[in-house]
């Protein structure tokens, strides 16, 4: 008699449920009985997933032979017991059952008077006016040219060393693994630019074909970073937390939905640092969002506070409930605003934490990710990849009605 073979049914990925930890929260987590005690509580708290920053300001924040090489790194990165903080998170975090995704913070940035600029002043971009400095939520900076063959490198060996060296379950790469469009005017990229298309960049930093080639030779760099770094460890995860997506491509020149559709992201959180509920809910129905989590695990990045600007927990509450509602996962930015710096006490306030998530929601790299179900009558928005037309005029037409958002 034939028998129908079983199926054994591949487990989804649980959403997730993460945060990000800063330079802010450095200090915390360089003693080692504190930095176990933080996991423990997250643990407590069913989180599933850690993004300790470790590329800040021009530095390295691991022990790194790329950085001695290249002589930016004047200082040491130990525990204050001698140990390697990266590795004791790792450690400490899978002892709990928490993935940990090292978080490549400031991607092409660098402060302009970092020891990386000054080695190498020929890989800063610059704008028209050959201005080089930019000012936003990390202060002021330069950006290194992501289109400049050695700059590539030297981002690459980082992250490679990164990779081969610990024990970790992925990278993530932000907002800042991009390039405002107001930059690209430096002799090495006109000279590329000329080379490639027989005519002088437009004068116009909006000019469509200008801002596409600009952010197709991006995508073609985190391609083939992507290639590297599963050539090295196949299974773990390739992270993005870009803006929100018009954002991210029309004045970052990141097409984070070109990267998904390639099939070079395996998770995506997209930061939507809202002020009140209502803004935060209007980009978690966009078509971009809708497709993204039809083909990878997608959350949403929810703004838990700021040195300056404590956040209330129940409007922390409220944008978690909405995401979960919408299918998504969430991370928290940051850790230290998760209950330290807060309009609330912090018994207080690690009470509320503690009765965000009821069960736990482990994630493994074994799992694979299987698209959510959709209704009968519902079919997943497939976007076209945005047009970048010739503009006949000053301003981005697609930024019309569409709310700024910070770059953290």
């Amino acid at each position: 008699m034939n028998q129908t073979p079983s199926v054994q049914s591949q487990p989804t990925n649980p959403e997730i449920r993460g945060v990000w930890i800063t330079n802010n929260d450095t200090t915390r987590f360089m003693d080692h009985r504190k930095l176990e005690e933080s996991v423990d509580l997250l643990a407590q708290f069913n989180l599933n997933t850690l993004y300790p920053v470790v590329w800040n300001s021009g530095y390295v924040l691991y022990e790194s032979e790329v950085a001695k090489r290249e002589g930016i790194q004047p200082f040491s990165t130990k525990g204050l017991q001698g140990q390697d903080v990266l590795a004791d998170l790792i450690n400490q975090s899978h002892r709990r059952g928490l993935l940990v995704i090292p978080w490549f913070e400031f991607g092409f940035m660098a402060p302009s008077f970092s020891e990386l600029v000054t080695r190498h002043p020929k890989w800063v971009t610059q704008r028209q006016d050959g201005s080089q400095t930019w000012v936003g939520g990390v202060g002021e900076v330069v950006w290194l040219n992501p289109f400049h063959p050695q700059v590539q490198e030297f981002i690459t060996e980082l992250i490679m060393e990164l990779v081969n060296q610990y024990d970790l379950d992925g990278v993530q790469f932000d907002d800042h693994m991009s390039l405002p469009k107001e930059f690209g005017y430096d002799p090495y990229t006109i000279s590329l630019y000329k080379q490639e298309t027989k005519k002088d960049p437009p004068s116009d930093p909006n000019d469509g074909a200008w801002l596409r080639w600009r952010a197709n030779k991006i995508t073609a760099f985190m391609t083939e970073l992507n290639k590297k770094i599963k050539e090295a460890k196949p299974n773990i995860l390739f992270s993005v937390s870009p803006a929100t997506y018009k954002l991210a491509l029309y004045t970052y020149l990141q097409d984070w939905l070109d990267w998904v559709r390639k099939g070079i992201v395996d998770e995506l959180i997209v930061q939507v640092y809202r002020s009140d509920l209502s803004s935060f809910l209007e980009p978690l129905s966009r078509p971009e969002f809708q497709e993204a989590r039809t083909k990878v695990n997608t959350a949403v990045g929810i703004l838990t506070g700021l040195k300056t600007k404590p956040i209330p927990m129940n409007l922390i509450q409220s944008k978690v409930r909405a995401a979960e509602a919408s299918g998504l996962g969430v991370s928290f930015f940051y850790y230290k605003t998760l209950w330290d710096i807060a309009p609330e006490s912090t018994a207080q306030r690690k009470a509320d934490f503690r009765g965000i998530f009821d069960v736990p929601a482990p994630r493994s790299l074994a799992q694979k990710f299987i698209p959510p179900v959709t209704a009968p009558n519902s079919v997943p928005i497939s976007t076209p990849s945005p047009t970048l037309p010739v503009n006949t005029s000053p301003r981005n037409p697609f930024e019309d009605n569409f709310p700024p958002e910070p770059m953290l």
